[in-house]
């Protein structure tokens, strides 16, 4: 196969402004480093920090941007030094593509808390000083640290959502030890990391209950996600029903909710694990003190951890619930996520639609 050179086009989908819409794009990639594999992107899965990228939300946008970083696909080249992957292996790759492989988080492989700040998939400075484009492309270029095998009998377009939605809430269900058969679960949001935190729950052997405002969801959450209970927590007398019965809360709310309600379902020594994003986390210091509580914060995972999710994912036949889209449609894709109108993580194919 001939060698990938600086030279050759890459063809993406980005931003160009604040508006957020995407649209065909030309540029280039690195030449393949001894260190480096490069991926013909086969999938790459819709997070909402695509919207926040490509719309500055943080105030941070560097245009044009290509967002995505839930990204699968097939190795196309490897450099000189790589000996985990070789041409045709299927790999995906995650949140970040580069750390300084040196701090004390590094070394425990938990790159995700690099304290130098790991190079983000997308709109991040890399180290020779370009800015980090995503999957919404027809290739990418990444050193082999922060690239993961997919099991070769695992759909790679349900692989996708694990890179990001699957490890967000995998990881801190690790941390602390919720991989307990018998204890409680509840999840606070439905959405793509959501869905996620019910199948690991049941593959772990929890007790799930499910904590929308959405009565429509309940259906699903129950038959088709597999979740033992649906409580509607606008419903005063729901929530007051289930005070003190979780071990474990998993909150993937990203809009502004409180968060005393949540806190009285939780048992005495019970641990509320955050991985959205609201604007402000606010609750009564009682809703921790008493029943000495544990409120935690969490985002992705580091590469060990990323692996062995992907591996137990095979193991138990775990899949994500996606919708497969064409690149053409990833403008009203992201205006339906914005709207929580996907079931349950939008996947592009764009192996086979970005042409």
């Amino acid at each position: 196969m001939n060698s990938l050179s600086a030279n050759e086009d890459c063809l993406g989908w980005a931003a160009r402004d604040a508006s957020g819409v995407l649209s065909p794009y030309n540029f280039n990639r690195r030449t393949v480093r001894s260190d480096d594999v490069s991926i013909k992107i086969t999938h790459c899965g819709i997070c909402y920090a695509d919207v926040a990228g490509t719309r500055n939300e943080q105030g941070d946008s560097k245009y044009p941007l290509v967002p995505g970083h839930e990204i699968v696909g097939i190795v196309q080249e490897v450099g000189s030094n790589v000996k985990r992957f070789k041409i045709g292996d299927h790999v995906g790759v995650g949140t970040y593509v580069n750390s300084c492989r040196d701090c004390e988080y590094c070394k425990d492989e938990e790159e995700v808390h690099c304290v130098k700040i790991p190079v983000l998939t997308f709109n991040w400075v890399d180290d020779d000083g370009t800015i980090t484009k995503g999957g919404y492309s027809s290739y990418i270029v990444v050193h082999d640290r922060y690239c993961f095998r997919i099991p070769d009998d695992f759909p790679l377009a349900s692989a996708a959502p694990l890179l990001c939605a699957g490890i967000t809430v995998y990881s801190p269900m690790i941390r602390h030890k919720m991989n307990q058969p018998g204890k409680s679960l509840g999840v606070i949001g439905l959405g793509g990391l959501g869905h996620m935190a019910v199948k690991f729950g049941k593959a772990f052997g929890l007790n799930v209950t499910v904590l929308s405002t959405s009565i429509s969801k309940k259906e699903e959450a129950l038959t088709l996600l597999g979740a033992d209970k649906f409580v509607v927590s606008s419903d005063q007398e729901q929530m007051k029903a289930e005070a003190k019965s979780l071990d474990f809360i998993i909150d993937t709310a990203a809009g502004d909710h409180p968060f005393d309600p949540y806190m009285s379902l939780l048992k005495t020594g019970g641990v509320l694990v955050l991985v959205g994003f609201p604007s402000e986390v606010k609750f009564h210091p009682a809703s921790l003190n008493i029943g000495m509580k544990t409120v935690s914060g969490s985002v992705a995972g580091g590469t060990k951890l990323t692996q062995e999710m992907i591996d137990f994912c095979d193991a138990h036949k775990i899949y994500p619930n996606i919708e497969v889209i064409p690149i053409h449609y990833a403008n009203e894709a992201l205006e339906r996520l914005i709207k929580r109108d996907v079931k349950y993580r939008f996947v592009i194919d764009i192996e086979n639609s970005l042409k």
